[in-house]
């Protein structure tokens, strides 16, 4: 059974905090919440962490002195919060092992879809951590070859249905909404276009009901979006 994404959240407002952990549980992930530069440093000297979500102004060490730290010994993304505007200061963090930089006030759904995309992105270059497949249930994906089986049966997939089916392998106990989904695949904002995202979850759930015509994978969570089925 793979070990569950576990995230560290390092933010000294305990509001935000606990928006960021909000975020990460309704992703499949388990996050552990930091309020401070200090306590961050104990986190991180003691156990390996999946992503580091880093606030720049802390209490104790700031987040500059944390990014230095763990740039220096792990390959986990670290993705920045901050409120700092300055283009300097995003090319500078970026050159010095950020992933990411999110200005505050940030959109619920875009860190949900970057956090989403930077475990991707870090799950195929980490050799140890990561599979040639995706799975759950009967349903898997083949990262290499890009392909998809029901039950052993190869789903003829679309480039954008497979990328969806394989985003919901990336995170099986997440419910994705429209907009996180189309963020996510499309790398676009999202206007409300809810007719594309249902043309290709329907398109998905009739190819895979052709495959595996006793399979039930993709089930729709009324008010929030879709999820691979428990």
């Amino acid at each position: 059974m793979p070990q569950p994404v576990r995230i560290l959240v390092v933010e000294d407002d305990g509001d935000i905090n606990r928006l960021l952990c909000d975020i990460v549980r309704r992703s499949g992930y388990l996050p552990q919440p930091a309020f401070s530069g200090t306590e961050a440093m104990l986190h991180l000297e003691r156990e390996a962490w999946d992503m580091i979500l880093l606030d720049l102004m802390l209490p104790g060490m700031d987040g500059e002195e944390i990014l230095a730290h763990v740039a220096a010994r792990s390959q986990a993304p670290v993705l920045i919060l901050s409120a700092k505007l300055e283009n300097a200061t995003k090319i500078e963090l970026l050159r010095s092992g950020a992933d990411d930089y999110i200005t505050k006030p940030f959109d619920i759904e875009e860190v949900s879809a970057r956090i989403d995309s930077h475990l991707r992105r870090y799950r195929r270059m980490s050799g140890a951590a990561v599979a040639d497949t995706l799975a759950h249930k009967d349903l898997t994906a083949d990262l290499e070859a890009r392909s998809v089986r029901a039950n052993g049966t190869e789903v003829p997939l679309t480039a954008r249905e497979y990328e969806i089916v394989a985003l919901m392998l990336s995170a099986p106990r997440k419910v994705f909404t429209k907009a996180n989904l189309f963020a996510s695949v499309w790398k676009e904002p999202y206007h409300g276009d809810e007719n594309t995202i249902n043309v290709h979850m329907s398109n998905i759930r009739s190819k895979l009901a052709k495959a595996d015509p006793d399979g039930d994978y993709i089930e729709t969570v009324w008010g929030m979006g879709y999820r691979l089925k428990p």
